[in-house]
């Protein structure tokens, strides 16, 4: 049985990929680091906490991940406040759900984030919570966002379906024990390893309806 409604919030309500890899190589060059493909897709899925010491270790930013985190944030509320780039029928979608089931957000985005997207779109009062993954102990691939999303709208993991794009969060959201439905990422597939283990996949938001999240229950 569906009780509740889990969304991911990058890829599947924003089309915010192609924003964080922008500000992010933008912003790894003008400090001499590097950034190519490898370091892309290495922080997909991360938190805040994990791919800001990724690129401090990794792409060779000598700031501290604390400042490295900082300064990510505040070039993408900038975007944001210029431009959210919401993914066609997002907002319908969510609404069409919040009329039938509790909504949560889990999210490896920071939690400023989180709540400027929320507000912007008009979407804040659909969902009852929203996780960040700063806010656990590991971010996507494992499980915790999602976990604390459940804790937090009183409904166990197994009965809550997820809303996922990525490879990284589909195998988060399976791990928690949830019913998954894939909107995969047209930018950055999932891979067909992870696509195998959702239990819905549609093309688009259109098709994320409440009866689709009702068969979920049979």
């Amino acid at each position: 049985m569906i009780d509740a409604v889990v969304f991911d919030l990058d890829g599947v309500l924003i089309a915010s990929e192609e924003v964080w890899d922008s500000v992010r190589e933008t912003y790894v060059r003008e400090c001499g680091g590097r950034y190519d493909e490898e370091i892309q897709r290495a922080m997909m899925g991360m938190s805040s906490h994990e791919w800001s010491r990724y690129l401090h270790e990794t792409a060779g930013i000598a700031d501290d991940p604390e400042s490295i985190n900082a300064e990510v944030v505040r070039r993408m509320l900038a975007a944001y406040r210029d431009h959210l780039p919401l993914v066609d029928g997002a907002a319908d979608a969510v609404r069409r759900l919040a009329a039938r089931y509790p909504l949560a957000v889990a999210s490896s985005s920071n939690r400023p984030l989180i709540d400027t997207v929320l507000d912007v779109a008009g979407l804040t009062e659909c969902f009852q919570a929203t996780v960040s993954s700063e806010e656990v102990a590991r971010g996507k691939p494992a499980p915790d966002v999602y976990v604390e999303a459940a804790r937090r709208i009183g409904v166990a993991p197994e009965r809550c379906a997820a809303v996922e794009d990525s490879h990284s969060g589909i195998l988060s959201a399976k791990a928690a024990a949830m019913w998954v439905v894939a909107v995969p990422n047209p930018s950055y597939p999932p891979g067909a390893d992870a696509l195998a283990q959702a239990d819905a996949v549609v093309r688009s938001l259109a098709e994320l309806t409440p009866e689709l999240i009702a068969s979920g229950s049979a």
